[in-house]
């Protein structure tokens, strides 16, 4: 055992990103003692702003977008008892071919190199055990989602740190209960059509391919109460109608694919620390 307090630090896109994908984990080590460490790399001023106006229509202000959602974030951080909640600040690129992907500035126009640096500094000062991000897909094609997949693992080749790594993803029988879910809660909800539901099949990985599956099922209120700290964002709103009790039983186990690894622990795992600890 290190004498220092074992690390887990997420890199994540967004401003509630950490709630849908890792607010499980996060919890759940906080409260085992793991130090946790959010590194959030956008602003999020593409967001929704007040009475959910969109990026391009009239009375959005994304610089008043982000001042909302950096408070919402340290509500949801306090949720989560995460221990320590850096920000990149750069402005958000917006989905895939909206006009602020080429913004000067931006995440996405960021070069790779730039973004690294910083946070291979963030990494050789907390020193992490476990390092969680996306995949190289950014788990759905966000420009920023990809973004922090490259910097982070371009910030690994830059320190000697040797973490665990590891990707989010969903399995596929997860995907398919989300989608019977989402008819069940909105049964006039129209069919997607053919590419779209074509690109939904690719998202996630077969459940055989996933390496790494922790229940947090116990920690999925404090999930639920991190994401309602961005009611802001509509999108979040599906998730709070389901209620706890439901969120819980969707939500309840995150899984991730560990990319990278020095310990020898066994696989299938169903925890972060497995040959940490």
């Amino acid at each position: 055992m290190p004498d220092r307090p074992l690390t887990l630090m997420a890199v994540h896109a967004h401003p509630d990103d950490e709630a849908t994908s890792t607010g499980g984990i996060l919890a759940q080590y906080a409260a085992e003692g793991i130090r946790t460490v959010l590194v959030t790399c956008t602003d999020g001023g593409c967001g929704d702003g007040p009475g959910g106006v969109k990026p391009g229509e009239p009375g959005h202000d994304a610089a008043a977008v982000a001042r909302m959602r950096r408070q919402e974030l340290r509500e949801s951080c306090d949720v989560l008892k995460i221990s320590d909640l850096e920000m990149l600040d750069y402005a958000d690129s917006g989905m895939v071919g909206w006009p602020s992907n080429e913004a000067p500035g931006s995440f996405w126009q960021t070069p790779v190199e730039e973004g690294a640096a910083r946070l291979a500094q963030l990494m050789e000062h907390y020193r992490p055990d476990v390092v969680v991000t996306y995949d190289e897909n950014g788990f759905y094609g966000h420009p920023d989602h990809i973004q922090a997949h490259r910097i982070t693992m371009a910030a690994l080749e830059m320190t000697e740190l040797t973490p665990k790594v590891y990707w989010t993803t969903m399995p596929r029988s997860g995907m398919q209960r989300f989608g019977e879910l989402m008819r069940e809660l909105h049964p006039d909800m129209p069919e997607p059509d053919p590419a779209e539901a074509a690109a939904m099949a690719e998202i996630g990985l077969p459940d055989d391919e996933i390496t790494t599956w922790v229940d947090t099922t116990a920690f999925s209120g404090q999930k639920f109460d991190s994401l309602a700290a961005h009611a802001s964002q509509g999108e979040n709103i599906f998730f709070l109608k389901m209620g706890k009790e439901r969120f819980g039983e969707l939500m309840g186990v995150e899984t991730f694919v560990r990319v990278r690894d020095t310990t020898g622990a066994a696989l299938p795992e169903n925890d972060l620390f497995a040959g940490l600890r």
